[in-house]
């Protein structure tokens, strides 16, 4: 199986300091849902994790997110794509839960889904808690410079082995160069 873990906001949609809680704040970033298209189309397993706070802090309900999600994937699939699962934490930063990433809680659930090893899957995320948690996990850390990914770069303390990328959209073209 050919397996690649997203986060979501910054990677695939436009990220929100007020969080996104509803499918109208829900927008895609440009390329992205053609990239998770491409990916699946060449028979990638795209599964998304992502930290979910918004959740525990009241912003919004399961229904929303539900709805925001059913928005991904209906885009997606409008592209030719599809994203298998996603994996969410639902826990504040202070709930002291092991899925929340920066730990690798999220990435170990993946693994027992799909009963798979995680070393080498290439993770694309905006942050260094998703650096940390794939590099945690055994995954292959992506750093991308949309959302949160120019300011993470420019701070510094990667994982090492941290792959930096554009976008999405190049992470796959670099998947995709790299598995012809």
């Amino acid at each position: 199986m050919k397996l690649v873990i997203l986060d979501r906001d910054g990677v695939i949609n436009q990220d929100s300091d007020a969080f996104v809680k509803t499918p109208d704040e829900w927008i895609a970033l440009p390329g992205s849902v053609q990239a998770i298209a491409r990916l699946t189309q060449a028979d990638w397993t795209v599964v998304v994790a992502t930290n979910q706070s918004g959740l525990a802090r009241g912003l919004f309900d399961m229904a929303a997110l539900n709805a925001i999600h059913a928005k991904l994937h209906h885009e997606v699939a409008q592209a030719g794509g599809s994203v298998d699962a996603i994996f969410l934490c639902p826990h504040g930063p202070n709930d002291g839960c092991s899925c929340r990433k920066p730990l690798p809680g999220m990435y170990h659930d993946i693994a027992r889904r799909y009963d798979v090893e995680l070393a080498g899957v290439p993770a694309l995320g905006d942050s260094l808690r998703d650096l940390q948690a794939a590099a945690a996990a055994g995954c292959s850390p992506w750093l991308t410079l949309t959302g949160n990914g120019r300011r993470t770069l420019d701070k510094g303390g990667l994982p090492p082995g941290t792959q930096v990328c554009d976008d999405l959209a190049a992470f796959a073209d670099l998947l995709l160069r790299d598995a012809a």
